[in-house]
């Protein structure tokens, strides 16, 4: 899937400005649907104490944060699946994505347009879904007629026609009724035989609250029922202030944003959980490298082996790999430096089947 999190929902309510505080960078917003037509494209670091504490331990000249993409794209309205709105525009541009944040208005005020009139979360959350299994379900369509007109071809390709037919056929049954292909519970081997369908409905989501500051610290009615339709899917639950979030980012130092987060009794800013949720969500995990002239935090996939994450850095590191000097960044915060790690026996030399943990620092040995 895509190394990125789409964020999508009804139009005004609140992507672009979630957009802009997480990117630092605004995208377009105002008070009205379809203020964003293209998908704005933004890289976020990924906020993370170990770096700041490697830091402290190992001076640097130096700091290079992970980071993840968000796109923010026009919104969604009933019919999108035929084309209304800005549907085609963007189904097509969701399709890219990895990760689905469905920004879902948790709060009342008569100042910003709803496109339905209305504060109704399940209702809302309904539209989306429906607009999507459809669109899924289009894609389905196309590809079950096709292949079952390959059933009267040779005896190999009727055997593979066979294979993939019942899938299909549960997709377009799940699908027509608005149930996302993601809760079919389909095995491994299943989901390849329509990987290339990139079907939307496949893509996990984190559903997002915007709640005005009045629903900060409290739950109010509408995030309950986001939560409970989030928790019968499985899926994670984020609860923002967009409002609150923008004038975070605008501030100038994190000493300020602290301030500013301990004034409105937060301990740590909305987007930072959504950017945390939504990294794990994508399946990425972070190891680092260290020393005096750059630490960095490099992003990999949850049971890479070593020779994937050396890849990272450069891919004649993972070709040419022959070992990897490993130690855990908690043992660093434990001891307080390197050779005392090393003292220790924590200081280990890993071959190519080590399949690196999320806090690893290394370094890597590799032929040229």
């Amino acid at each position: 899937m895509g190394l990125n999190c789409g964020i999508v929902g009804l139009p005004n309510v609140g992507k672009s400005t979630i957009f802009s505080a997480l990117s630092s960078a605004p995208a377009e917003a105002a008070n009205y649907p379809f203020c964003t037509i293209n998908p704005n494209i933004g890289m976020v670091s990924i906020p993370d104490k170990r770096l700041d504490r490697i830091v402290e331990l190992i001076p640097t000249e130096r700091v290079v944060p992970a980071t993840v993409e968000f796109v923010d794209i026009a919104g969604l309205v009933a019919g999108a699946s035929k084309g209304e709105g800005l549907g085609n525009r963007f189904l097509a541009s969701i399709r890219e994505v990895g990760v689905l944040v469905h920004v879902v208005r948790c709060f009342e005020n008569p100042d910003i347009i709803h496109v339905d009139n209305r504060i109704d979360p399940a209702s809302d959350i309904e539209t989306i879904n429906i607009e999507l299994a459809l669109a899924d379900l289009e894609t389905v369509d196309k590809r079950y007629q096709k292949t079952s007109k390959m059933s009267r071809l040779d005896k190999e390709t009727a055997k593979q026609v066979a294979t993939v037919l019942p899938v299909l056929e549960k997709l377009r049954e799940a699908l027509g009724d608005g149930i996302a292909a993601r809760s079919l519970g389909f095995s491994e081997e299943e989901l390849k035989l329509v990987y290339d369908l990139h079907l939307i409905t496949l893509k996990p989501v984190i559903y997002v609250c915007n709640v005005d500051e009045d629903g900060i610290g409290e739950e109010n009615d509408f995030v309950r029922t986001v939560r409970s339709i989030a928790d019968a899917e499985g899926a994670p639950t984020v609860v923002i202030c967009g409002k609150i979030e923008a004038e975070i980012a605008a501030l100038d130092t994190p000493e300020d944003r602290a301030e500013f987060l301990e004034a409105v009794g937060l301990e740590e800013s909305g987007l930072n959980q959504l950017i945390h949720t939504g990294y794990r969500t994508l399946g990425l995990r972070t190891f680092f490298t260290a020393g005096s002239d750059e630490n960095r935090a490099w992003t990999f996939h949850a049971g890479d082996k070593a020779p994937q994450a050396a890849g990272v850095i450069h891919t004649d590191f993972e070709k040419g790999f022959i070992k990897a000097e490993v130690y855990h960044c908690d043992d660093l915060f434990n001891f307080g430096s390197e050779q005392k790690v090393r003292e220790a026996g924590k200081f280990r030399i890993e071959g190519k089947e080590y399949e690196v943990r999320d806090g690893d620092i290394m370094h890597f040995r590799f032929n040229n």
